[in-house]
């Protein structure tokens, strides 16, 4: 089974995080986003996976020099102007020449869906697609879905206002297309997958839609990108689990980790106390410093007071300063 990930996105809402990374080689749980996306993938029969490309491909292309993830071939397709979700996925489709029922992902999206069983539901419908959904409190800023009993949606609506939505259940991300899909988009345009081409497999009744309550969180927020890093500690997840602190890390014996990651190579010296925060790998905590709530990537000075805050790769905090709900460097 193939599969296309989406992962040309800019990552303009965790900068400075993305300044040099893109989004989906940060890290879950001390391992890339797209390896532990991948091998979701790979849980559910897929064993080829073409990586649509924009932002910054060379970090891509470099993980996999061998081009495999496992057990998965991987392949890149590389825009040669952003195209929209569904401009890419018509491009890198064509580009690997997908001409048979295949998976299309969200690169920024961590759940423990069973892909297989999309698939075979998927088969068994006789759709011409099929989405992921899932319950929320609040649809109003996802694509949302009204269906029927039987799984046939009757209406995609992207980002309604608030009060307007047909329900509850929203585009989690993750689908099974008929390569006669593709022939909906047009070849090297800017089209939304969400707004311009599931509403024509609406009108044709062959959109299905399966919810589920499996695990789900789109991890391109901050916020959002610390809590799926941190849900790896407790017992949330099905399938992935990561340790607090990575092997290598060095943390000081009268240093305070409380509900944090701290990757590999990664420094938290003397008196230092951290809170509710991802520590990436090689970052440096001073001695006596606080973190709490924040995504740390490069330094925090000694004594420093650090709250809801992002520290990019170059980023340093004073010795004695305080930060809070801030970014260094600025964005």
């Amino acid at each position: 089974m193939q599969a296309v990930v989406l992962v040309g996105g800019f990552g303009t809402r965790l900068r400075p995080l993305t300044n040099e990374v893109p989004k989906p080689m940060l890290p879950i749980g001390h391992r890339p986003m797209i390896v532990r996306l991948i091998e979701r993938l790979a849980r559910g029969g897929v064993d080829d996976v073409t990586l649509a490309l924009g932002f910054k491909p060379e970090p891509f292309v470099a993980a996999f020099p061998d081009g495999r993830c496992g057990d998965v071939a991987v392949h890149y397709a590389v825009e040669p102007e952003p195209l929209d979700t569904g401009g890419a996925i018509r491009f890198a489709a064509d580009t690997r020449g997908i001409d048979d029922t295949f998976v299309v992902a969200n690169g920024d999206v961590m759940t423990d869906l069973d892909v297989g069983a999309l698939i075979a539901h998927h088969r068994a419908v006789e759709a011409e697609a099929t989405l992921h959904l899932i319950g929320v409190d609040d649809p109003s800023a996802f694509g949302v879905v009204d269906i029927d009993a039987d799984g046939v949606v009757h209406a995609f609506v992207e980002k309604p206002d608030p009060g307007t939505e047909p329900s509850n259940l929203i585009n989690a991300g993750t689908y099974v297309f008929e390569p006669s899909v593709l022939e909906l988009i047009p070849t090297g345009e800017r089209v939304s997958i969400e707004r311009d081409t599931f509403p024509r497999v609406v009108a044709g009744g062959r959109l299905h839609g399966v919810a589920t309550s499996d695990y789900w969180i789109d991890a391109g927020r901050p916020d959002l990108y610390r809590a799926a890093n941190l849900d790896l500690l407790g017992d949330q997840r099905r399938f992935d689990r990561a340790e607090a602190i990575a092997a290598d890390a060095s943390v000081a014996a009268d240093a305070t980790v409380v509900n944090s990651l701290i990757g590999a190579g990664a420094q938290v010296e003397a008196g230092a106390e951290v809170r509710d925060s991802v520590v990436l790998d090689g970052a440096r905590i001073g001695a006596a410093s606080r973190v709490e709530s924040s995504l740390i990537a490069g330094v925090v000075g000694d004594r420093a007071r650090v709250t809801d805050t992002i520290v990019g790769r170059t980023g340093t905090v004073a010795a004695d300063a305080e930060l809070s709900a801030s970014t260094e460097p600025p964005v």
